[in-house]
C-alpha cells in the first residue's frame, strides 16, 4: 500500500459493531473483490471490497474474513484467510502479507492461508444454520457481472441447501453511514491531498492547455502524495463540456475566455474525497461567469448550513430547490410565472440544475446510506449545487465535503480555494 499502516483498533471497533447486530448463532463471511481481467494476461489494478477492508484492513486480493461470535471454539470467533505466497509469486508479483503481518494489520489473531478455507468452512457450518453474505446493494448500481460474493452465495446454496442466507448490508449500511474518528481523519487526509493538487493546477492552467494534461497533473498530485489514486475518474470539462454531467473524455483544448469545471478527489487508504471547482482558463472570470459563479456559491453556502442532525435529505433537497429558484430568477433564466405554472414533479429550476445536491461519502465516493434516515453527527455528505446553461456554453458546479456536527456543519474543504478573488490572485501570481 502507498499509505502508512492504519491502527488495527479501527477494524476491531468495526467488527465489534457488526457482530453486535448479528442474529444469534449466525456466521458472516466477507470476500475480497475479484481481480478483473483487462486483456491477455493483464488485470485491472486491484481495489479491495470496501466492506471487507472496513472489517479487516486486509488490502490484498484473495482475502477472506469470517466472523462467528457464537462459535463453540474461541479460535473460530474471528478468522481471516490470506493468499499463500511462495518464491515464484514473490518474483513475479512482489511481497504478500505474511500471517504475522495480517495479524498486525487486522487485529485478528487467527490467520490462515486461503487454501485451507474450504476444509475449515465445512467444520464451521456444522455449528450454524444462518450465514451472512455481503453484496453490493447500492440502489443505482447494476451490472451483468456476478461478484465473488454472489458466486459464493451460489456455492452455499448448492452445497448447503438447508442453511439460511442473510443479508449483511442492512447492518453495514447503518454502521458505515456514521464515521468513526479514525475514518474522519483518513477522509481529511484525502481532502488535504486534493487541496494540494488543486494548488498545482492553479499554477499550471493557461490558454491552450489540454484537459488531459490537467487530468495528468491531478493523477501526479495524488500519487506523489501517497494517495491510492483517483476516488473516481476525474471530470475536466472546459467550456460547453461542463454541461455534460459525467464528462470524462477530457480530450479538448482549453480556450481563452472559457471556464474549466473540475470534479476530482483523491482516494487515501481507500477513503474518498470529492470536490468540484471552476476556474478561468486565462486567470480572470468574465462578468457573466462571476454572476453565475456567485449564484452557485450562494446556494452552496446556504445549503451547507441546512446540513444538521435530524434533517432528511429528501426534505433538504426541496429547500435547496427553493434557494436555486431565487438565484435563477436573479440570473434571468426563469421567471416567477415559470414557477407558478411548473409541474411539481418537474420544477422549473430543474432545467438548469437537474441533479441532487448531496450524497453520502466515505469508503465509496457514493457511500452506502439510507436517505430516509435523518442525518446525525459523524455523517459525511457532499454539497454540490450547480447551474448549467447550455445556450451560453457555461456550466458551474461547486462542491465541498461536509461533516455533520451539531448545529455547525464542518466543511472539510474549507482550505481549498473557492473565492473568485483568491482563485484569480493565485492563478496570476505564480503562487
Amino acid at each position: 500500500m502507498k499509505y502508512p499502516s492504519i491502527p488495527s483498533s479501527l477494524f476491531k471497533k468495526r467488527r465489534a459493531q457488526f457482530t453486535k447486530h448479528m442474529t444469534p448463532g449466525a456466521i458472516a463471511i466477507f470476500l475480497s473483490n475479484d481481480e478483473m481481467p483487462r486483456n491477455g494476461d493483464q488485470t485491472f489494478p486491484f481495489r479491495q471490497n470496501s466492506d471487507t477492508f472496513l472489517l479487516s484492513g486486509l488490502d490484498q486480493e484473495d482475502s477472506i474474513l469470517v466472523l462467528f461470535p457464537d462459535a463453540p471454539k474461541e479460535e473460530w470467533k474471528e478468522l481471516a484467510f490470506i493468499k499463500k505466497t511462495n518464491k515464484e509469486i514473490a518474483i513475479w508479483e512482489g511481497h504478500k502479507f505474511t500471517l504475522r503481518e495480517a495479524q498486525e494489520i487486522s487485529g485478528i489473531q487467527h490467520i490462515h492461508w486461503t487454501d485451507s478455507f474450504d476444509n475449515l468452512l465445512r467444520q464451521l457450518l456444522q455449528y450454524t444454520s444462518s450465514i451472512y453474505i455481503n453484496q453490493n446493494e447500492q440502489p443505482k448500481f447494476s451490472t451483468p457481472v456476478r461478484s465473488k460474493s454472489m458466486r459464493f452465495a451460489d456455492f452455499i446454496q448448492s452445497n448447503y441447501p438447508l442453511h439460511q442466507l442473510l443479508r449483511a448490508q442492512p447492518i453495514l449500511r447503518r454502521m458505515r453511514t456514521v464515521k468513526l474518528q479514525e475514518e474522519i481523519d483518513l477522509i481529511r487526509q484525502a481532502c488535504s491531498i486534493t487541496r494540494d493538487t488543486f494548488y498545482d493546477i492553479l499554477s499550471f492552467v493557461k490558454p491552450g492547455v489540454w484537459e488531459y494534461e490537467i487530468e495528468a497533473k491531478i493523477l501526479h498530485g495524488f500519487i506523489s502524495r501517497r494517495a491510492n489514486g483517483y476516488a473516481y475518474y476525474p471530470i475536466v470539462a472546459s467550456g460547453a463540456n461542463a454541461n455534460v454531467l459525467h464528462y470524462v473524455a477530457n480530450n479538448d483544448q482549453c480556450s481563452d475566455g472559457e471556464l474549466i469545471l473540475m470534479d476530482f478527489g483523491a482516494e487515501y487508504a481507500n477513503y474518498a474525497a470529492d470536490t468540484t471547482r471552476c476556474i478561468p482558463v486565462n486567470g480572470h472570470f468574465s462578468p457573466r461567469q462571476k454572476q453565475v459563479y456567485k449564484a452557485v456559491q450562494h446556494v452552496l453556502n446556504k445549503a451547507t448550513q441546512l446540513l444538521k442532525p435530524g434533517v432528511l435529505l429528501d426534505e433538504y433537497e426541496k429547500e435547496v430547490g427553493k434557494l436555486m429558484e431565487q438565484q435563477l430568477i436573479h440570473l434571468g433564466l426563469i421567471t416567477r410565472e415559470d414557477i407558478a405554472n411548473q409541474n411539481p414533479q418537474s420544477p422549473a429550476y430543474k432545467k438548469y440544475y437537474m441533479h441532487g445536491t448531496s450524497h453520502h461519502m466515505g469508503l465509496d465516493v457514493h457511500d452506502v446510506n439510507d436517505r430516509h434516515t435523518p442525518l446525525q453527527d459523524g455523517v459525511i455528505v457532499t454539497c454540490e449545487p450547480a447551474i448549467y446553461i447550455p445556450e451560453e456554453g457555461l456550466g458551474i458546479r461547486l462542491e465541498n465535503d461536509i461533516l455533520i456536527s451539531g448545529n455547525h456543519p464542518i466543511n472539510l474543504m474549507s482550505d481549498i480555494p473557492i473565492e473568485i478573488e483568491e482563485i484569480e490572485e493565485l492563478m496570476n501570481s505564480g503562487q
